[in-house]
C-alpha cells in the first residue's frame, strides 16, 4: 500500500499512504529498517491531515507567534527551523506557508520527503530519488516555477544548502530545516557545508529552535491528567521557540567569523523557565528536556 518493494529486506525503506479512520484522514508514513538475523524492523508515523492550526494556536507564547508571522514579511531570504523529529517543525512550517498563501496571497511551492500534509493552496512537490528527483534537484526545477516562498523539507547536503542559499539570493523566500541542537548550531553547521560567511550574512533572516511541551492542566493542575480535561482547556501540547533573528543573529554571525565571543541571547532553558514562572509548565517537563539535552551531549561525545 505504500510502494513499497516487500520482496526486498536488506535496504531501508520508505513510503505512505492514506487511510480513513472513522471519517478522519490520516497519512502513514511507513519507514523499514533490517535488523541482525535477516529480520526487519518497521516504524508507521501517523500523521493527520485536518486544517493546520493557526500559528498562535501551536505557540506557547503569543510573543513567539507573532515574531515568527513578521518574519514573513520578508521578500527574500532564508527562515531555518531546528529541532529533534517530533518536536513538530514540520507543522510549524505547515502554519506558516498557509498564512503565506492563504493571508499574504504568494505563491508558495514545497519540496519534501514525502508530502505529509495534502493541501490545495500550494504546490507541493514529492521528492523520488528513482525517478531523480532529490533535494537539489527537485529546487532547481522549483526555481524555474516562478515561486514567492519555497518550503524545503530539510537541508541534508552541501549542494541543497547551496541551491537554497542561492534561490534565498535571487528573491525568494526559502523556509528549511536543519538538523542542530540550538539555533545558534544553525550558523555554523551552514559554514560546515562550505558556505561562505558574506552569503550567510546577506541572505540567513532568522533561525527558530524549538521544543514541544506538555502543558500543565488548568483544571487540576497536573500534565498527565484526564482526556476531559485537557478537551476543555483546548490543548494539551504547546510548542516554545528559542528565535535568532535581528541583532541577535548578528551578533552570532560575528561570533561565526571569530569576532566575538560566547555571544548570550534568549535560550529555550530561559523560555522554559520563564513558561514554570507563568504557570503553563511543571518542574517535571523542564528537568525532563535538561535530561534529554545532557543525553544529546553524551551521545554527540
Amino acid at each position: 500500500m505504500a510502494s513499497m518493494d516487500i520482496g526486498e529486506k536488506r535496504r531501508p525503506q520508505s513510503g505512505s499512504f492514506e487511510l480513513n479512520f472513522s471519517g478522519y484522514p490520516m497519512s502513514l508514513r511507513i519507514s523499514t529498517l533490517p535488523t541482525a538475523l535477516f529480520k526487519e524492523s518497521l516504524v508507521i508515523r501517523m500523521l493527520p491531515q485536518q486544517t493546520v492550526p493557526d500559528l498562535h494556536q501551536l505557540s506557547l507564547f503569543p510573543n513567539s507567534a507573532k515574531k515568527l508571522l513578521a518574519l514573513l514579511s520578508h521578500s527574500h531570504g532564508l527562515i531555518i527551523f531546528t529541532g529533534p523529529t517530533g518536536s513538530g517543525k514540520t507543522t510549524t512550517l505547515y502554519s506558516l506557508i498557509q498564512h503565506s498563501a492563504d493571508r499574504l496571497g504568494r505563491n508558495v511551492i514545497t519540496l519534501e520527503d514525502p508530502v505529509e500534509k495534502q493541501n490545495d493552496s500550494w504546490l507541493q512537490v514529492q521528492v523520488n530519488e528513482k525517478a531523480g528527483v532529490t533535494y537539489s534537484a527537485g529546487l532547481k526545477a522549483i526555481l524555474r516555477h516562478d515561486p514567492d516562498v519555497i518550503m524545503v523539507g530539510e537541508i541534508r547536503d552541501e549542494e541543497t544548502a547551496a541551491i537554497a542559499l542561492r534561490a534565498s539570493l535571487t528573491g525568494h523566500l526559502v523556509l528549511t530545516t536543519l538538523h542542530t541542537k540550538d539555533a545558534k548550531g544553525a550558523v555554523f553547521r551552514l559554514l560546515e557545508f562550505g558556505l561562505k560567511w558574506h552569503e550567510i550574512e546577506q541572505t540567513l533572516v532568522a533561525v527558530s529552535a524549538q521544543r514541544l511541551v506538555s502543558i500543565i492542566c488548568p483544571i487540576c493542575r497536573e500534565t498527565d491528567c484526564s482526556l476531559t480535561h485537557h478537551a476543555a482547556s483546548k490543548s494539551k501540547q504547546a510548542t516554545v521557540y528559542e528565535i535568532l533573528s535581528g541583532k541577535d543573529l548578528q551578533a552570532v554571525l560575528k561570533e561565526a567569523k571569530g569576532e566575538g565571543s560566547n555571544y548570550q541571547y534568549p535560550l529555550l532553558k530561559d523560555l522554559l523557565r520563564k513558561g514554570i514562572a507563568l504557570g503553563y509548565l511543571s518542574q517535571k517537563e523542564y528537568d525532563r528536556w535538561v535530561f534529554e539535552e545532557e543525553k544529546g551531549r553524551e551521545v554527540s561525545r
